[in-house]
């Protein structure tokens, strides 16, 4: 029984910690080396993870550098950012890659907010399918006459306390990173 709520709860906080790395891919205004998490690079044939072929070094506030660990990817490293979702337009110095983050407009910090609320939402919604998932598996082990119907009571009343505790983390989440958009 307190394996199910466990493993409820693993799920919770996995779910929990993939919306951090959604936010850390959101770009706010800082040059953070996370949005290049989701690049890939075309390496010998198979794509690779940007920061596995590449040093991303943050020189000051505003930029990243990107310095492959083999030259002849320079190319493959611009083409990929330039492909991307990212916006920045990467200036190539033949060693270095520089990506330099411009200041946030108003507007755009709207949209990011707005995205970084469907990535609350989602993460919300996935925590709910957790769930309902772990409080089906209670009602199919109380209809198998596994437990009695005073614990799977107390197992759906632990479940749903975990669940709006998830919720509420999310939503501080959510609310943080909102607040760091919006701060200029």
């Amino acid at each position: 029984m307190k394996e199910l709520i466990k493993s409820a709860e693993t799920r919770m906080q996995k779910t929990c910690n993939s919306l951090q790395g959604d936010f850390g891919s959101v770009r706010a205004g800082r040059a953070n080396a996370q949005v290049l998490d989701r690049i890939t690079v075309e390496y010998y044939g198979s794509p690779t993870p940007l920061n596995q072929v590449a040093a991303i070094a943050s020189p000051d506030p505003r930029q990243l550098t990107i310095q492959p660990w083999d030259s002849s990817l320079l190319r493959a490293i611009e083409k990929a950012i330039n492909t991307s979702d990212l916006g920045i337009n990467p200036q190539n110095d033949g060693r270095i890659i520089r990506l330099t983050f411009p200041q946030l407009t108003e507007e755009r910090r709207r949209d990011l907010t707005k995205q970084v609320k469907k990535y609350g939402e989602s993460a919300k919604v996935a925590v709910r399918n957790i769930r309902r998932d772990t409080v089906d598996k209670v009602k199919a082990m109380k209809k198998k006459s596994e437990i009695t119907e005073d614990d799977a009571k107390d197992m759906e009343k632990d479940i749903q306390k975990l669940t709006d505790d998830y919720c509420k983390k999310i939503d501080a989440m959510t609310a943080e990173k909102e607040k760091e958009l919006m701060s200029v």
